[in-house]
């Protein structure tokens, strides 16, 4: 169980409080309006966003103090965050350490990944030289051999088309689910949630609410979000 106890995680003058546990090996949507801080309760599940109140705990363990490198969490971001002079194999391989030339063991265990995200024989390519869904593979394929009981997704196929973004969302929540991650996901649409998700974190304005099942929470919304969802 991931459980933040009384927590608040702050950007400048933004705080969000954050009373709730996400139950282990699930899906668990984050939804909520615009600028209401749904990517503050990933950065802050992270270490990226200070966390200025209450703890933070991954199955009894308190990790509030811990520095993002030594967090249980693994995470895909809005803009894929590839670096554009390396190669596939380089950015992937960045999940097993910070060699830029990896070993042969390190290589075939990039290869298998890549196969598992349909980028077979584009180990040596550049970032520019994939399109947008590929772009997506490859930071899916380094956040998956990152090997992190967590794994955060902001929004990662948000620049996708429809048929594409849906490819890949299940895509992520399969392999995930297989490798036994918990998965917490950032989306505006409420039927990418609908479509993956075991339950729901409704995020208003400066709060993050305990998750409830999925269907409940769209059939029958908390009265914060009846007028998000329209």
């Amino acid at each position: 169980m991931l459980w933040c106890k009384d927590a608040e995680f702050s950007q400048g003058a933004y705080s969000l409080s954050a009373g709730l546990q996400i139950e282990a090996g699930k899906v668990t949507a984050v939804i909520g309006p615009s600028g209401a801080g749904k990517s503050t309760l990933l950065g802050g599940i992270a270490g990226f966003v200070p966390q200025t109140r209450g703890a933070l705990y991954w199955k009894g363990v308190d990790i509030t103090t811990f520095a993002p490198a030594k967090r249980p969490v693994s995470m895909l971001f809005q803009d894929n965050n590839l670096f554009p002079h390396l190669s596939v194999m380089q950015n992937v391989a960045l999940a097993l350490g910070p060699k830029l030339k990896p070993g042969a063991t390190d290589r075939k265990r990039v290869e298998q990944m890549l196969g598992l995200v349909g980028l077979d024989g584009m180990a040596d390519r550049k970032p520019a030289e994939l399109s947008g869904g590929q772009q997506s593979r490859a930071a899916l394929a380094r956040a998956l051999l990152q090997d992190r009981d967590v794994m955060l997704m902001d929004e990662p196929f948000s620049a996708l088309g429809p048929g594409l973004k849906a490819e890949m969302l299940d895509l992520s929540v399969a392999l995930a689910k297989e490798a036994g991650r918990t998965v917490v996901m950032v989306t505006h649409d409420p039927s990418d949630a609908a479509r993956v998700a075991d339950s729901i974190i409704g995020v208003s304005p400066n709060k993050a609410w305990p998750p409830i099942a999925t269907q409940s929470f769209l059939s029958d919304p908390p009265a914060a979000f009846v007028d998000y969802l329209g």
